[in-house]
């Protein structure tokens, strides 16, 4: 497999979602304007040539969207092979030049977001303890901090308090969104006027700064929905399975 990594340079002309095909779509844009506003605060992003079916997303923690403390470590904010890509070993590849690149800028190793059983849009546990990572933080609706170290002595990086017990005071749905996922720029309007049509208490708080994110009441800041102050899903929905959740 064949990957290039996109740069300012680069970055208009890149395919940069695996599902969405259009680069004038508002969800490539949303996601483009961001990625651009990160590559200074040193974010790599690595993808296939085969229209960003394969992935990873790395920057310096201290610079990542999500309330953590690990300085001197690099995030992975996501690490993605899609269909029928999977099972050749892209994902070991991508994460290897991930390690790679990050023991030459002297980091003292990687941390990432999962849980312990597999969940949509996280990590799958299974495959990082295959590579070596272990759980070193976690917060009281499971979400877990991973993390593999390059240093036998380096201290282990920590959610901050504020995501360790994800609740809020406001009632109804609130959700906290970032430009981070592209999916966002187009469903979350789409559930806002879901809610206005249905009469549903619905409120969408988008996080537009890496202070605003890095003190969110849960790990996860790019979708994080709460229903009367409990955390629900990190799950983007679209209509129907909003309509599905509201059932339940």
């Amino acid at each position: 497999m064949e990957f290039i990594q996109v740069t300012k340079e680069n970055l208009e002309k890149e395919h940069i979602c695996c599902a969405i095909s259009n680069n004038k779509d508002v969800q490539v844009s949303s996601k483009k304007s961001w990625l651009a506003e990160r590559f200074d605060e040193g974010l790599v992003f690595l993808k296939s040539v085969e229209r960003g079916k394969c992935f990873i997303e790395y920057i310096p923690a201290e610079f990542a969207w999500n309330p953590i403390d690990a300085d001197g470590y690099m995030y992975i904010d996501c690490l993605w092979v899609a269909g029928s890509f999977k099972g050749h070993g892209y994902a070991s590849e991508l994460l290897n030049m991930c390690i790679e690149d990050s023991k030459k800028k002297g980091k003292k190793g990687l941390c990432i977001l999962a849980c312990g059983k597999k969940k949509p849009f996280l990590a799958d546990p299974k495959f990082l303890r295959y590579k070596g990572f272990e759980p070193c933080d976690e917060a009281d609706n499971g979400v877990q901090l991973w993390y593999l170290s390059f240093e036998k002595e380096s201290g282990k990086p920590r959610l901050k308090e504020i995501a360790k017990h994800p609740n809020i005071d406001e009632k109804g749905y609130v959700l906290f969104y970032t430009s981070q996922c592209p999916f966002n720029a187009k469903y979350v309007p789409v559930l806002e006027n879901l809610a206005k049509e249905k009469d549903i208490e619905f409120k969408a708080i988008q996080i537009k700064s890496r202070e605003e994110a890095q003190n969110v009441p849960t790990p996860i800041t790019t979708y994080a929905l709460f229903y009367d102050g409990k955390y629900l899903t990190n799950e983007q929905m679209n209509d129907k399975r909003f309509l599905k959740l509201i059932a339940k």
